[in-house]
């Protein structure tokens, strides 16, 4: 096995080298560094569209996807060395999507052929954005209380209702979306998951803006929305067990996220502020041991990611592990970007003129508070793993 494997490394170090333009291996520096594909993308430059473009077509953008639906086909360990050798030169990711982070494993698993062979390869080649339609004004954390309807009406869906905290739905294409079937059911059937187009008459957006300024967010409202009867996904009134799926991707995703390839980390970025002694060490004392202690935590939970990964790719159930990931995950965001404001000092507050970035430190430190509500609150994610994790007695 291991020969055929150092085959392979050789076989992408040399395609990489080739193909991964030099500005894909700069660390990313502002949100147009990051590609999010869709029909109306807008490409930084020439370098960003042709990494897109060749990663795809190889598969690549999700390596370990089925080739029947255009992903790259490799084993996990194929992926592993991909991933090393792409770290390797500073590669960067060459799309970031919530179809292949929550959207593309939960359609692989409930979808239905036509549904894989529409959607997934669009996902593989960043043809299509997609957002999220989960929480609602009053169903966040208690998520099965949503009250978004979709009524049957023959031949298509009619659906009325609001969602809230909709990452990027000003910019998406496409939705995937929970919606009320079976109003007399229980709180946690007679949900079903529907995908849709957000060109469709009907669907509205409001972006929220933040204290940062910056305004991922958005309410989206639905106001008899017609959506094709063969946009159900899995079964009617099912889609609770789809949305846990999902749910369990999102909050790997969220938790891994402070971790993304391209982006110094903070001791390396402290170094350059605060400077070093001769030996090369910080020159901080106090501030080189919390970015050692940071270090440690991360790559502690780099290495739990990596084995949950294989577990899940075994087979074997990890959603409550999930909680656990996410929560861990955000808190050493928050940690690092405490950090960042402790290497940056007052410089760090500035909002707008000489040295302040258009405000990128203030403005990622208020960002990342959001880390422990978006996915499930910090609150929420206690309580699963008190109960599924550690298996702690009610109160």
């Amino acid at each position: 096995m291991a020969e055929p494997l150092e085959a392979f490394r050789g076989e992408t170090r040399a395609w990489l080298e080739a193909n991964c333009p030099p500005e894909m291996r700069e660390r990313v520096l502002e949100e147009a560094d990051v590609c999010w594909g869709g029909r109306n993308v807008r490409f930084k430059n020439d370098a960003q569209r042709l990494w897109l473009e060749r990663m795809a077509a190889r598969g690549w953008t999700v390596p370990e996807w089925p080739k029947e639906y255009g992903g790259g086909g490799l084993s996990a360990d194929e992926a592993k060395v991909l991933a090393e050798e792409m770290r390797r030169i500073h590669a960067r990711p060459p799309l970031s999507s919530f179809g292949i982070w929550m959207l593309g494993p939960a359609l692989l698993k409930y979808g239905n052929e036509a549904q894989k062979k529409e959607h997934i390869p669009k996902i593989v080649r960043g043809e299509i954005r997609w957002c999220q339609g989960y929480s609602e004004p009053g169903a966040g954390s208690d998520l099965a209380s949503l009250k978004t309807k979709a009524e049957d009406k023959g031949d298509h869906w009619l659906v009325n209702g609001s969602k809230i905290w909709t990452s990027y739905a000003d910019q998406a294409d496409w939705i995937f979306c929970l919606v009320r079937t079976e109003p007399d059911a229980s709180k946690h059937e007679g949900i079903s998951f529907l995908l849709f187009d957000m060109a469709s008459e009907g669907v509205s957006t409001s972006p929220i803006k933040l204290i940062s300024g910056y305004s991922p967010f958005c309410q989206t409202f639905f106001d008899n929305v017609k959506v094709p009867k063969e946009n159900l996904v899995g079964t009617r009134g099912k889609g609770w067990s789809i949305a846990k799926y999902l749910l369990t991707h999102e909050r790997s995703s969220i938790g891994a996220d402070f971790g993304s390839a391209g982006r110094d980390t903070a001791a390396q970025i402290a170094k350059k502020r605060v400077g070093t002694r001769a030996d090369g060490a910080l020159a901080d004392e106090g501030l080189r041991v919390d970015l050692a202690r940071h270090d440690i935590d991360t790559l502690c939970f780099a290495l739990t990611m990596e084995r949950v990964k294989d577990e899940a790719k075994a087979g074997q159930d990890i959603g409550h592990l999930s909680s656990m990931l996410k929560h861990v995950g955000s808190e050493l965001n928050k940690s690092r970007q405490e950090l960042l404001m402790s290497v940056f000092g007052s410089d760090g507050l500035l909002w707008d003129g000489e040295g302040a970035h258009d405000g990128d430190m203030a403005k990622a430190w208020l960002r990342s508070r959001a880390n422990s509500i978006e996915g499930g609150t910090a609150e929420v994610q206690l309580g699963i793993i008190a109960k599924r994790v550690l298996t702690l007695p009610d109160a």
